[in-house]
């Protein structure tokens, strides 16, 4: 039975997905993923390397994973939609993303869809970049403008677009986004003089105030409010199989985010440093503080019911979606509920 209705992004995404679906084995046993029992092997995929992440960077850095008995291999999948086929797949035995991945898998009708299990950020991780210096800034001032957006259907463009009807402001009429250019690739376009504003992640937010080539104007995660931006999650299979690994997993990473709490963004920033190696210290502890700033990282991990409704508002609002999904079968609380304990 179809759970849900897709329409444009969302179903060519789930298209794509369904194909590579179809070559992907049995998740992993707890013995499997346990090897020789002393460590729990776990390969775990990110949509993206971000300072935006530092609580997961300080578990790895810190040695969380390692103390909660986890060898765990970093992969950067380098989109939502490549992270998510890796999980599909067995590539990955979890994934870290927008939940609004799950929601598509789910709507498309995968029996072993992907579960929610943790939540890390509770603000969008985006900057809205002007070509110039703007004094006052107000979405308004991008009626007739061009803008550097996101991909169709993905958060960071869902969420702009949410902010601009927020305020009045048809994301369709009223100002053109060019949603052709890959993610790592929109300031590299807007230096090379595309469009009179960009919405932009860090590091190339503040790497374009640094060359004088953009100015940061407004922070997205402000302007939208709380929203479950991004989250860890895996087969339903694979938490039935794997109970143990993933509490032991949310368990190490609960540690990075009391970390986050307690600590001052120069001491985040020095902690994750290994993991950006090429950026330097004064630039990471100003994005760290950027984000420490505007409440990015939630206080646990627990995937609230309210934050999904929401959440399908968005996908909604955005076109994406037309038949909700319920939030019993997307999202589990059972593992962070017992590492906030």
């Amino acid at each position: 039975m179809k759970r849900g209705t897709l329409k444009r992004a969302g179903a060519v995404c789930i298209a794509l997905l369904t194909v590579m679906l179809a070559a992907a084995g049995c998740g992993k046993s707890e013995s499997e993923a346990g090897g020789d029992g002393s460590k729990k092997k776990v390969v775990l995929n990110e949509v993206a390397h971000s300072i935006f992440y530092a609580p997961m960077y300080v578990a790895i850095e810190e040695g969380y994973f390692e103390e909660k008995g986890i060898e765990l291999t970093l992969v950067t999948g380098f989109g939502a939609d490549k992270t998510m086929t890796a999980v599909l797949t067995d590539e990955a035995d979890i994934g870290f993303m927008g939940s609004e991945s799950t929601i598509y898998t789910y709507a498309g009708g995968t029996e072993d869809y992907v579960v929610n299990f943790a939540q890390l950020t509770q603000r969008a991780g985006n900057f809205l970049v002007s070509r110039e210096p703007v004094e006052d800034f107000s979405w308004d001032m991008l009626v007739g403008k061009d803008v550097l957006g996101g991909r169709a259907g993905g958060m960071p463009e869902m969420v702009f677009e949410y902010i601009l009807a927020k305020n009045g402001i048809d994301p369709r009429a009223d100002v053109r986004i060019d949603q052709s250019i890959d993610f790592g690739s929109t300031a590299a376009a807007f230096s090379g003089g595309q469009g009179d504003f960009t919405v932009e992640f860090e590091p190339h937010a503040t790497s374009l105030e640094q060359k004088g080539e953009g100015y940061v104007v407004a922070s997205l995660g402000e302007d939208s409010g709380y929203v479950p931006y991004t989250s860890f999650c895996a087969r339903k299979s694979y938490l039935e199989k794997n109970r143990d690994t993933v509490q032991a997993f949310t368990d190490a990473l609960q540690k990075g985010m009391d970390y986050v709490q307690n600590h001052t963004p120069a001491e985040i920033a020095e902690v994750i440093a290994p993991q950006f190696a090429e950026t330097e210290m004064d630039t990471l502890t100003t994005i760290v503080e950027r984000y420490y700033n505007q409440d990015t990282w939630k206080e646990d991990l627990i995937f609230e019911e309210s934050s999904f409704d929401l959440l399908q508002n968005i996908l909604e609002d955005s076109g994406v979606l037309e038949k909700r999904v319920p939030y019993a079968d997307l999202v589990t609380k059972e593992f962070a509920q017992k590492a906030a304990e």
